[in-house]
């Protein structure tokens, strides 16, 4: 796990728009609201909230809605992304955002945040140690 310590202006920043997308999520059934934000390579900050739906399986998290708002920009490059929920314990993307992250991100740092403070750092492959991807399809 990386030091929660030294994280940076940028890093920061990164996880405040992380708290304003937040804010926006859309959760009626369950009340639990998460905000992601994604870092670009040039700088650029893309936040995205969940989005829940009465078919569950519908819903989309937090981190998908910044990944693909990003990707649906143009940004294909990320360093970090930063994850805000309401919890006392670091909660981190879901198995079904780690691998579309892995797929898109690669091995990026991932900051997970409650609405005070840092509750953790570390890299994506901690996160999903063996991932699957390209490599397995050739």
């Amino acid at each position: 796990m990386i030091g929660s310590d030294a994280l940076g202006d940028a890093g920061m920043a990164l996880v405040e728009a992380a708290r304003r997308a937040r804010e926006h999520a859309i959760a009626p059934y369950s009340s639990f609201k998460v905000g992601a934000a994604l870092l670009t390579r040039d700088g650029r900050i893309i936040g995205g909230c969940n989005v829940e739906n009465a078919s569950y399986g519908l819903t989309m998290c937090a981190e998908r809605v910044a990944l693909y708002k990003a990707l649906s920009e143009g940004r294909d490059v990320f360093t970090r992304i930063a994850v805000v929920a309401d919890t006392e314990e670091p909660t981190p993307p879901c198995g079904a955002c780690r691998q579309l992250l892995w797929e898109y991100c690669g091995d990026i740092e991932v900051v997970i945040a409650n609405l005070s403070e840092v509750k953790a750092r570390m890299r994506l492959s901690q996160l999903l140690p063996l991932p699957f991807d390209a490599r397995l399809l050739e």
